[in-house]
């Protein structure tokens, strides 16, 4: 994670936190001038939320570029969806700072708002609607001009162009889900919260979404991404940051949390750690101290 301390590889760190007052790579200072165009898509500084006695972000720090695809990857409690709540304006920290676009969460959610969209983990497609009707209906919302325009244009991208005037009732998980990633992107928003976004398909529907993402993020979108597939984080991600019990454990490259394993016994061939490999030795690293 960019701005943390601990570990001695560039734009890579392990464990730890930056000094109170230091500056993270890639971020700006409030106050010191407009650097809102310079500034990371998506900063996050010591995030802390607790439900009842419940812990579930700790201290949570990391920095997302524009027209990067950052994965937050995490078991099932880790706070991975507590987070993108925070980010998007729809659940108050405790604690801590959240810029999105350059724009402060809290004093400035309706700027934040429009310069973002939401996928949750279940679409939020109205079965009834054909699936451009899904389109006009959002684009009309969000005030957009020509919103049949900008639903034909968004059926043409996601190769939905023959099923537009079909029922969503209809699409099978894989099409749903690329509705679902169309209508997030009526307004052009700059930064785009996919909050485990494959759950429950099969693996060819996970395989569509994934050439999704990969084409918005070519086109300059900014995506935060959460998930549990491990795969999915080392196939579509940038970065990949691990957040294990309200922490960021790790983050970097996949080539740079690969360092963090331990070196293969070479025997005949030498083995490359998997993603699952570097998961599971980092969480269990965790649980022992």
């Amino acid at each position: 994670m960019t701005g943390q301390g601990g570990s001695s590889e560039p734009g890579m760190s392990v464990t730890g936190s930056y000094a109170p007052g230091s500056s993270k790579p890639g971020s700006y200072a409030p106050g010191s001038g407009d650097q809102r165009s310079s500034a990371p898509a998506i900063l996050v500084d010591d995030l802390r939320k607790d439900f009842g006695d419940h812990q579930v972000l700790r201290g949570v720090d990391f920095t997302v570029g524009r027209g990067e695809i950052f994965a937050l990857l995490g078991s099932n409690g880790a706070g991975k969806t507590t987070t993108i709540n925070i980010c998007a304006t729809l659940l108050k920290a405790d604690s801590g700072r959240v810029e999105v676009c350059g724009h402060d969460v809290v004093t400035e959610a309706a700027k934040v708002r429009q310069s973002i969209s939401l996928t949750g983990q279940f679409a939020a497609v109205d079965d009834m609607l054909t699936g451009r009707e899904n389109l006009v209906l959002i684009a009309k919302l969000r005030r957009v001009p020509n919103p049949s325009g900008t639903a034909d244009a968004l059926l043409a991208r996601f190769g939905l162009v023959d099923a537009g005037d079909r029922r969503a009732s209809t699409y099978s998980g894989g099409m749903t889900r690329r509705l679902d990633i169309a209508m997030s992107l009526v307004g052009s928003p700059e930064v785009i919260f996919l909050d485990e976004p494959t759950t429950g398909l099969d693996p060819e529907a996970r395989i569509e979404v994934w050439r999704s993402v990969q084409e918005l993020a070519a086109g300059g979108t900014t995506i935060l991404l959460t998930t549990q597939y491990l795969e999915e984080a080392e196939h579509l991600a940038d970065r990949i940051a691990i957040l294990h019990e309200g922490v960021i454990i790790a983050c970097g490259t996949m080539d740079e949390l690969k360092q963090l394993f331990p070196p293969a016994e070479v025997e005949y061939v030498e083995k490359q750690p998997s993603l699952e490999d570097i998961f599971l030795a980092i969480t269990a690293k965790e649980a022992t101290k």
